[in-house]
């Protein structure tokens, strides 16, 4: 009988053996995010000590849904969500990158529209790559669907950052500056004709207690409308790239050798070229 450490290093060697870049990617962003995490702490930060907590138990989520699930996530997939993670989290909100770089967080959700079309377009890959599915979806179909998961993510992330700037006045949907408005709420006869007013360049906020302050920002102050726009939209260019790239991956018949490395597999699927002869797509 083995011993269950021998079994172990067993397990580890082939770890290292199968996936030595994450695994050097992941020992290095660990040990940064606790040298960053112990940095908060002797500052007393604990805002930013619980998102290093945060960031850490995040990063075990791809090898715990490979266990869970009983898939193999491609190399280069799981460095880009370990990395994804870093940059949101340590860099973009302990280092200030939001601020410090202004498209930082276009690029974050560009990615994040890219990977969760990935997520989404696999759920379904691997179905119709089992050799017990019942039935195919075609390769529009699984396109669709990957793209619709996507956006779906991505609204349902607007939704949580305007819940916090609601309840907490997080600010996490960045204000904008526009020079240009139209409202209906200033017509005069109370109808739907909106009023545009045009070259803003201040506005003054009038308190209940009658301070008025010129925020001199140069224009009218938009709170987060502009940033989820830009941030959707980004999102819909990462899904619909990625979507287009999976459904050609998908008639190749899994021949793609970049699309593979965004696609996991169930480790008890049949191979793409089985899935097809088995069974014509059902959509």
């Amino acid at each position: 009988m083995e011993h269950p450490k021998q079994s172990r290093r067993e397990s580890l060697k082939t770890v290292w053996q199968e996936k030595k870049a994450v695994t050097i990617v992941y020992i290095f962003l660990r040990t940064s995010v606790v040298l960053v995490l112990l940095a908060q702490i002797f500052n007393r930060n604990f805002e930013n000590v619980f998102l290093c907590l945060l960031t850490l138990i995040l990063f075990t989520m791809p090898s715990l849904l490979e266990r869970k699930l009983d898939i193999d996530l491609p190399n280069t997939l799981e460095i880009i969500i370990l990395l994804f993670i870093y940059a949101a989290e340590i860099l973009g909100e302990i280092g200030a990158y939001y601020v410090t770089f202004p498209y930082w967080d276009t690029v974050l959700h560009t990615m994040n529209g890219f990977l969760c079309a990935a997520i989404g377009f696999s759920l379904l890959d691997i179905l119709n790559r089992h050799n017990r599915a019942r039935f195919h979806l075609s390769p529009l179909y699984l396109a669709i669907v990957a793209f619709c998961f996507s956006m779906t993510v991505g609204v349902v992330w607007e939704f949580f950052e305007c819940a916090m700037d609601h309840f907490f006045f997080l600010d996490m949907q960045k204000d904008a500056i526009v020079h240009n408005i139209g409202t209906i709420m200033l017509d005069p006869t109370g109808g739907n004709h909106p009023v545009v007013l045009r070259n803003i360049t201040d506005v003054i906020v009038v308190q209940a207690d009658g301070t008025q302050t010129a925020l001199g920002l140069g224009g009218y102050l938009d709170i987060g409308l502009m940033d989820t726009m830009e941030d959707l939209f980004v999102n819909f260019i990462g899904a619909l790239v990625f979507s287009i790239i999976g459904y050609f991956y998908v008639r190749s018949r899994g021949k793609g050798k970049f699309v593979k490395r965004f696609i996991p597999v169930a480790n008890d699927s049949a191979s793409p070229e089985t899935a097809d002869e088995k069974e014509e797509p059902f959509v």
